[in-house]
Formats: structure tokens, sequence, C-alpha cells
């Protein structure tokens, strides 16, 4: 295993422990970022705990994280997402996980998403594949918008994006859709359970170890206009064979 991948499952594994010890604990403390989005102190206690371990494990590389911001400089950084869902996470719902990933000279190589009141996780490194709870994953081979499934985030908020229009027109022509929200639509791709998965506004926390991921799998993860990155301008993230025709639908309707 990449030791790099090792290190990050490692994390992971103490992530879920503290995670897990506040999840739907009545005296959770949560508190309101200046951009209206919940923080709660499990936020703050994984990624304090990850920058901690790291800053041991790996003193020269940065380290980007949601709730602390940027730290360091280097050809290698860190990023973490250490509760993605924390919306999820405060009011109770399983769907949460901590995302922790490792960008090499802009390259993102490493990636884990653990998801511990789900009980699954995933991961993966570059050349070395994608798995699920140890099985190796891949992304499904459905060739047809309408024998797609697509989960999404919100369409609500896609509205800013000027797209929902266009995204409702693509929900009337695949066969199922399915609001999962989060993380969780992006690695239900990868695993071949979904084939398309819609995201409005993630930031580079959200995606970077997901795009590993998912490419690792088979599978494409884009902004909305197509390109290939993990720095927001929403995110498309599909089986491969179905990118280029949602890719189109979003942006003209066609």
């Amino acid at each position: 295993m990449h030791p790099d991948l090792e290190l990050a499952l490692d994390l992971a594994d103490e992530a879920d422990r503290l995670s897990l010890a506040r999840f739907r604990a009545r005296d959770l403390v949560v508190d309101t970022k200046p951009d209206l989005t919940p923080v709660s102190e499990a936020d703050r206690a994984v990624e304090d705990m990850i920058r901690t371990r790291l800053a041991a494990a790996r003193p020269t590389d940065a380290v980007l994280g949601e709730e602390e911001g940027a730290s360091g400089e280097g050809p290698r950084r860190w990023i973490v997402d250490p509760i993605d869902g924390t919306s999820n996470f405060v009011r109770g719902i399983p769907v949460y996980a901590t995302l922790i990933a490792l960008e090499e000279n802009g390259e993102m190589v490493v990636g884990v998403a653990s998801a511990p009141a789900l009980g699954r996780r995933w991961w993966a490194s570059r050349g070395e594949g994608s798995f699920a709870d140890g099985d190796p994953i891949t992304v499904s081979r459905v060739a047809a918008l309408g024998d797609a499934h697509l989960a999404y985030d919100s369409n609500v908020d896609l509205e800013p994006s000027g797209v929902r229009a266009r995204f409702e027109a693509l929900e009337r022509r695949v066969w199922r859709t399915r609001g999962f929200g989060d993380f969780w639509i992006h690695v239900l791709v990868a695993e071949g359970s979904v084939d398309v998965a819609i995201e409005p506004g993630p930031k580079i926390w959200d995606l970077a170890a997901l795009i590993v991921i998912v490419e690792e799998a088979g599978g494409r993860l884009t902004d909305v206009a197509g390109n290939r990155t993990a720095a927001g301008g929403g995110a498309v993230t599909t089986n491969g064979l179905l990118h280029d025709e949602v890719v189109a639908a979003l942006a003209d309707g066609g």
C-alpha cells in the first residue's frame, strides 16, 4: 500500500472515533460560521487531530483544512474536510464523512472518504485502483441517459449557477433521480450504484479526496463546464460514458 494512503487511513481511523463519540450527543456544541453554515465541536476536534498527526508524520507538508485554512508551503499538500455533511451530522443523520486527500505538484494522488455512522469507507491512490471497505470498485457501464440513475445535492442550490432549469430538464431524461447529497453521491458513482452525480457549490476540500476515488474507479469528476478540477465551479461526476452528454445538457439544455 502507498505509505501516504496508509497514513491517511490511519488518520481516518482516529477521525472516526472522534466523530462517532459526538454523533447524536445531546450536549454537542454547534456554532454558525460567517457563511451561515454550521460547524460543530467535532469538526474542529477532527481537524485539530489530523493537523497534529501530520505535523509529526509529514512535517514538511502543507495542510489545507475547511475549519483552519492553509498552513505551510511546498509541492505536497494535505486537503482535509473533517466532517463533510456537517448539517447531517448535527441533525443525527448518518450521511457524513471525513475526507482526506494528498495533492502532489497540483495532482490529487491519495483520497480517503470515511463514513463511520454508515459503516463505510472508500479510498484510492494513483495507479492502485479504488476500493470500498477493502474490495475493488468500478463505475457502472450504463451508456444511455434513459437508463441512468442520477443523484444530486440540491436542485434549489443550482439556482445561483443558472443551470437549475437545465438540471430539471436533465432529470426528465434519466431513469431515476434521488437527492442523497454531499460526498455520498460521488462515491456511489465510483462504486457503480449511481451513474451521474451533480453538486452545485462544492469547495476544494469537498472534492479533493473524491476525485481520486472516482477516477481510479474509472469515472470522471469535473466542474459543470467539463474542466477536470477539484477547485469548485460545481461538480459533475459520472461513469465516464455519460459525461460529455451530461455536461452538454447542463451547458445548453441539449
